[in-house]
């Protein structure tokens, strides 16, 4: 409040400057705090006063009586009477003086109050136009910001109504896919009914089946039970036939090694003889021929599978093999065969170096004996693998030969080829021998005590024809078992195994 009345006696003060200028007039300050209020006063000059009226400085002076004053206070007492005291006129004065400012103060009022109310109108009309712009503005503002909304509003109802929409597009599906699904539902459950329907006709006609061809089914059944022993002693009799076969064939070989043993002793007696006498006795003897391999039994005439004697190359040493003259043009010396699992082939290394078994059945024919053989010339390995299904199938190398002991029977092949896989189950070139008692294979498991029997085990590798023999009726898959991966996997059930080398140039 103390603010707006000095922002009004401010403005007052101006419109009095205004209004006074071009003449210098007398001016009153007044300090009122930190404000400063200026009056212009009017001047005696420009006021057109009353005759009676006169400018004395009375209220200014309040010193004592001239000297004619004094001198007049001793005159006679009428005079004195007549003539007032300076009391008197000096009340008189100030009373004059203060009807003149009461009047002045009162046309300043009245000036005051009329610029007064004209400053105030202008600052209420300033005020108003203010204000109202600033309602404009505010107006604006809000319809702006009305039409921002609304738009918003419009987007989200917009959306709202597509996002509504799509939902009565998706549940009209979803109705007309749940209509479908009631009907395919009905049709299965129909379908269904009509099947158990059938099935309990069915179910009827085999009771009626077996109710009449029962007693048939049970004559059938002794009848196979009784061929099933017929086919048991049949089996049997065939184990013994060919136990039998296989003791003839061992007497068989004795005897032959019997009549070259006498056939030695006689000509030892007659030689002796024949120097005690000092006489010459000439005797038919036939001079036995030396064959290095079957090859050269086949290339001397002689065209039938068996038994016979090679003598090793550079070596005075006599081994008795089995010769194949008929797989493949014949001429193959066996080094290996597999028929019946009569011979285990899980031993040591002494006896895969020496060789085990009959050359006549199932054998190994000794490392010392192939190293020897199949280091004089170049010779190629032949293969043959027969299954319990009696499916037959063959790998064929090039080239073949086996290092000597000091190198543990390392392993060369080259060339595969044939019908035992699409790529050799042989492990690969420079693999060394390994039995049960002497591990020279490239795995910490031990894969000759592991995988079973002497073979060429690189980390137990894709391949052993010495593994342990398993009849055809088994149907267990075992690691130890024969194996020639690439052709049947890692169980063959294999019922014959055949290794066998001739020279390459044959």
């Amino acid at each position: 409040m103390g603010r707006l009345l000095a922002l009004t006696f401010a403005y007052l003060a101006h419109l009095l400057a205004t209004a006074t200028t071009g003449s210098e007039r007398q001016q009153h300050r007044v300090q009122h705090g930190r404000c400063t209020y200026t009056f212009i006063l009017p001047e005696v000059e420009h006021c057109h006063t009353s005759k009676d009226f006169q400018v004395t400085n009375t209220l200014q002076r309040d010193s004592p009586p001239d000297a004619e004053a004094e001198a007049s206070q001793f005159e006679p007492g009428e005079a004195q009477k007549e003539r007032p005291s300076w009391q008197e006129r000096k009340l008189v004065n100030l009373e004059s003086a203060m009807e003149n400012n009461t009047q002045w103060l009162q046309k300043l009022e009245n000036f005051i109050q009329q610029n007064v109310r004209s400053g105030m109108e202008e600052m209420k009309r300033t005020a108003v136009h203010t204000q109202t712009a600033a309602m404009l503005e505010m107006g604006t503002n809000l319809l702006s910001q009305s039409a921002e909304q609304t738009r918003k509003l419009t987007d989200v109802e917009t959306q709202v109504l597509n996002q509504t929409s799509r939902l009565e597009i998706q549940l009209l599906e979803y109705s007309l896919f749940t209509n479908r699904l009631e009907k395919h539902i009905l049709l299965q459950t129909q379908e269904i009914s009509r099947l158990g329907d059938k099935n309990s006709f069915l179910e009827q006609r085999l009771l009626a089946l077996e109710a009449r061809y029962g007693k048939g089914l049970h004559g059938m059944q002794i009848e196979k039970q009784q061929l099933q022993e017929l086919v048991e002693r049949q089996s049997r009799l065939v184990s013994q036939l060919q136990g039998e076969l296989v003791g003839s064939t061992l007497n068989s070989s004795l005897l032959q090694r019997q009549q070259a043993v006498l056939t030695d002793t006689v000509q030892q007696l007659l030689a002796m003889v024949n120097h005690c006498n000092g006489k010459t006795v000439n005797m038919p003897k036939e001079n036995p021929l030396s064959f290095r391999d079957c090859a050269d039994i086949l290339r001397s005439g002689v065209t039938a599978s068996g038994l016979y004697g090679i003598r090793l190359p550079n070596s005075t040493q006599t081994v008795k093999v089995f010769c194949d003259m008929k797989t493949g043009g014949g001429g193959w010396t066996v080094l290996q065969h597999r028929s019946n699992g009569s011979v285990s082939f899980h031993r040591g290394w002494r006896e895969y170096k020496m060789g085990f078994g009959e050359p006549s059945g199932e054998h190994w024919l000794g490392n010392d004996i192939i190293h020897k053989l199949t280091s004089s010339q170049e010779y190629s390995l032949h293969v043959q693998l027969k299954d319990r299904e009696g499916n037959e199938a063959f790998s064929h190398y090039d080239r073949f030969y086996i290092e000597a002991e000091d190198n543990n029977y390392s392993l060369h092949a080259e060339g595969f080829s044939g019908t035992a896989g699409r790529t050799s189950s042989l492990s690969h070139t420079g693999t060394q021998f390994s039995t049960k008692d002497r591990d020279n294979d490239r795995c910490t498991c031990k894969c000759a005590q592991l995988a079973s029997g002497g073979w060429w085990f690189a980390a137990c590798g894709p391949s052993n024809l010495n593994g342990i023999y398993y009849p055809s009726s088994s149907s267990v898959v075992r690691y130890n078992g024969i194996k020639w991966y690439y052709w049947k996997g890692p169980n063959l059930m294999a019922t014959m195994t055949t290794m066998m080398v001739r020279p390459a140039n044959f």
